[in-house]
């Protein structure tokens, strides 16, 4: 009994450092999960940031080209409405303006090329501006040249106007030289008094009451500028009492003279005249119904508005 009792059971075998090494390697992997998906997780972030910024820098490089575009096409807008105006309001240009015009016209189709590529780069751009600034230098070039053309012709109108008074200037007086000179000049002029008896002899009478007719005589002298043609010849008579004897039914009326005055006339008479010839004789009569006044009568003759000649007779 005593060997029995001393017979112990044996104790199972210990499972601890297994399991212990097993959580371990649990807790191993775990970790490795872990930091695996952190990783991940943060290198994925660090990549969307990264993408992020390189699209955000992107984006702002395409805004910054737009906006580059879009001023440097107002200045050459800008730019080109001015060379519009200046060539429209100075379509007559001399060879200089033609050249600077040619000139200008190829800057603006260089830009104009550039400006119309969506894709131009930022030293195409550039570019771009270096030639607006050019074309915008040579607009002020451009409208220099014009305002220095304009400014000689407007002193060669200021000449031309003189020139051109003194010339009318000089044409109205030779006009008015040779019209002057083409008047007509009356000599040998002689009024009579004529009495007509009734077996029809006439007879001188310085009587006014027996006056029936008043006569005027005249010549007319050789004139080398005057035109040959007919020339109308004005015939005034002024009565005593400082009348006109006039009477529209026997064909008076009226004159204008030089001076720009109307003149009653008493008769008016054609005369053929000839070149450089003299007209000897000329007679025109002047016969009224009522009975003439006693005193002195004047005669005035006229010729394109120019007294030619006068005299008087008196009536008793």
């Amino acid at each position: 009994m005593s060997e029995l009792n001393q017979i112990t059971p044996q104790d199972p075998p210990k499972s601890t450092p297994a399991k212990k090494n097993n959580s371990i390697i649990y807790w191993v992997v775990i970790l490795i999960l872990l930091t695996a998906c952190v990783y991940l997780f943060t290198t994925k972030k660090n990549s969307e940031e990264t993408g992020a910024a390189v699209q955000q820098k992107q984006q702002q490089k395409l805004d910054s080209l737009s906006t580059d575009r879009a001023s440097l096409q107002a200045d050459f807008d800008a730019a080109s409405a001015k060379i519009d105006q200046l060539v429209t309001q100075n379509a007559k240009m001399d060879s200089a303006l033609q050249g600077d015009k040619t000139v200008i016209t190829k800057l603006q189709g260089q830009i104009r090329s550039i400006l119309s590529n969506s894709k131009a780069t930022k030293a195409e751009l550039q570019e771009a501006k270096d030639l607006i600034t050019s074309l915008t230098d040579k607009t002020k070039q451009y409208e220099a040249r014009i305002a220095e053309l304009e400014k000689e012709n407007t002193v060669l109108t200021g000449k031309n106007k003189v020139l051109t008074k003194e010339r009318d200037s000089t044409v109205g007086q030779n006009i008015a030289i040779k019209k002057l000179a083409s008047v007509l000049h009356a000599s040998n002029i002689r009024l009579e008094a004529i009495h007509k008896r009734r077996n029809g002899k006439e007879k001188g009478t310085t009587k006014a009451k027996k006056a029936d007719v008043l006569r005027v005589t005249f010549d007319i002298d050789e004139n080398r500028i005057a035109e040959s043609g007919t020339k109308q010849i004005y015939l005034r008579i002024i009565a005593p009492d400082g009348n006109v004897l006039s009477n529209p039914a026997y064909g008076s009326g009226m004159l204008t003279s030089t001076k720009g005055d109307q003149l009653p006339y008493t008769t008016l008479r054609n005369v053929p005249l000839n070149q450089n010839q003299q007209l000897k004789n000329i007679i025109t009569e002047w016969n009224q119904d009522s009975n003439y006044l006693k005193g002195t009568y004047t005669i005035e003759i006229y010729n394109e508005g120019f007294k030619i000649g006068g005299g008087d007779v008196t009536l008793k």
